[in-house]
């Protein structure tokens, strides 16, 4: 695991639309992961539009990641909150379903979700990453966001995709 912050990627377009979802359980903890990525989104995409939808708790993000791609797509989508372990297996079950079920979205919609649904073993843990300027994931979501923008965008501006389904040679 890193000790500090990846450096920042370069300052992306105007029309860039990101969407957070941050879960609201833990509040103290995902507010400050919320903070952290529209403050690091509003440097490197500064006329970009963050939307931010909140939702109970990080078992109810890929439901609302899954909606929101069924709609109006954005380039991003940053999915935000924080499971603490407790003395049951219950977080490990969530941290793990959350984590399938947006590594299915994003490959499925094919674009880039953002996993920062931490799974932590205690405050302290909760502090470092999502409070402390060191460790802080909120930035560091917001900076991956806009890396893999980048990285998409040039994908399409070199390679665009098709414009028809390929037909079969074959037939």
């Amino acid at each position: 695991m890193s000790s500090a912050l990846h450096p920042k990627p370069r300052i992306i377009g105007p029309k860039v639309r990101i969407c957070i979802v941050a879960s609201k359980y833990n509040e103290e903890f995902t507010d400050a992961l919320v903070e952290n990525a529209i403050q690091e989104l509003g440097e490197l995409v500064p006329q970009g539009r963050v939307d931010l939808i909140r939702v109970p708790g990080a078992f109810e993000i890929p439901v609302m990641v899954a909606s929101i791609l069924s709609r109006d797509p954005p380039a991003c989508i940053i999915a935000l909150g924080l499971i603490i372990r407790g003395s049951t297996q219950h977080a490990d079950l969530v941290g793990k379903s959350v984590t399938d079920a947006l590594q299915q979205l994003a490959v499925e919609s094919l674009r880039p979700i953002i996993h920062e649904v931490l799974l932590l073993d205690d405050e302290k843990q909760a502090y470092a990453r999502c409070i402390g300027a060191q460790l802080n994931r909120g930035r560091e979501a917001a900076r991956a966001a806009v890396a893999m923008i980048d990285v998409f965008q040039e994908l399409e501006r070199s390679m665009p995709r098709r414009s028809s389904t390929p037909k079969n040679r074959y037939a």
